[in-house]
């Protein structure tokens, strides 16, 4: 339950944005990190992790890791709150549909992991449907390649962090609050902001940002502890999949160049569900 409310919340996130469209992505990501931080505090107290959080900015290479995590964390929520602001919610669904596949092509090549004969057939459906998208359609789906790309550097860096999910995001909120303030406050000054705007909705909405980042985060942190990780990787296809629908709700055209590239990304994360499911006793 615990990983359906995850991936299902992380799935319908687009939602969220769609309704602050009227403002900067660069506004709303400032709301994301900064409303994070209290929303944090509740969670970590209630879960006493702080003893956790203590170790990772006591501990120089923890912390320096979570810098460096910090700041590909907010480059990739920057990258997604344009993309659907921009209404091109196919790509975000795009990206994490191939983000395990990209995850375990970094196994391939920088930690020299094996991959399964169904593994190397979905990456190769993948990079056919992206190549079809490219040279079919016309457009390299830049947001989503970099989507991709930079959350798998981000998890790869994480694992190496000596830190849990939760108490680890709220260090890299932390970090980044100091930047998140003065930038906000450069732009209340500078510009007509959401926050700024007397509009109670839009204000409550901004501040809601905080809980849209740090909720689903609980559910996973909760469900990685009970759940082998081949079922995990079952099921992190839920997201994508319903961002698909949002993006189809949301008007956005679904060409045939889209067709054909999901329908081989489709089939490449089934393929790859498949194998995650058939081995998550030996994950």
């Amino acid at each position: 339950m615990a990983a359906l409310l995850a991936y299902g919340l992380w799935g319908f996130l687009p939602i969220y944005f769609i309704l602050v469209r009227g403002t900067a992505p660069e506004e709303v990501l400032m709301h994301r990190i900064l409303w994070s931080v209290p929303v944090g505090v509740v969670i970590i107290h209630m879960r006493k992790q702080w003893g956790d959080v203590y170790r990772a900015f006591t501990t120089p290479r923890t912390l320096l890791t979570l810098t460096v995590t910090a700041a590909l964390i907010a480059f990739n929520w920057f990258t997604y709150i344009a993309a659907v602001q921009d209404g091109r919610v196919f790509e975000t669904s795009l990206a994490y549909y191939i983000n395990p596949l990209f995850s375990v092509m970094a196994g391939v090549f920088l930690l020299k992991e094996q991959l399964r004969r169904k593994q190397k057939v979905a990456v190769g459906l993948a990079a056919i449907g992206v190549s079809a998208l490219v040279i079919y359609g016309g457009a390299v789906p830049v947001s989503g390649m970099v989507l991709a790309t930079t959350f798998t550097l981000y998890s790869l860096l994480r694992k190496q962090a000596d830190v849990g999910a939760m108490p680890g995001l709220f260090v890299e909120t932390l970090i980044m609050t100091p930047f998140a303030m003065a930038f906000l406050g450069w732009l209340i000054m500078t510009t007509d902001t959401g926050i700024a705007s007397g509009d109670p909705r839009l204000i409550a909405l901004l501040i809601f940002a905080g809980p849209a980042t740090i909720i689903p985060l609980l559910f996973f942190a909760i469900s990685a502890r009970l759940l082998a990780l081949g079922t995990l990787g079952f099921l992190q296809f839920l997201g994508p999949t319903i961002q698909f629908f949002v993006g189809v709700a949301d008007g956005e055209p679904f060409t045939l160049a889209h067709q054909i590239c999901f329908s081989f990304i489709w089939a490449a994360a089934g393929l790859f569900a498949w194998d995650a499911w058939r081995h998550r006793g030996t994950s």
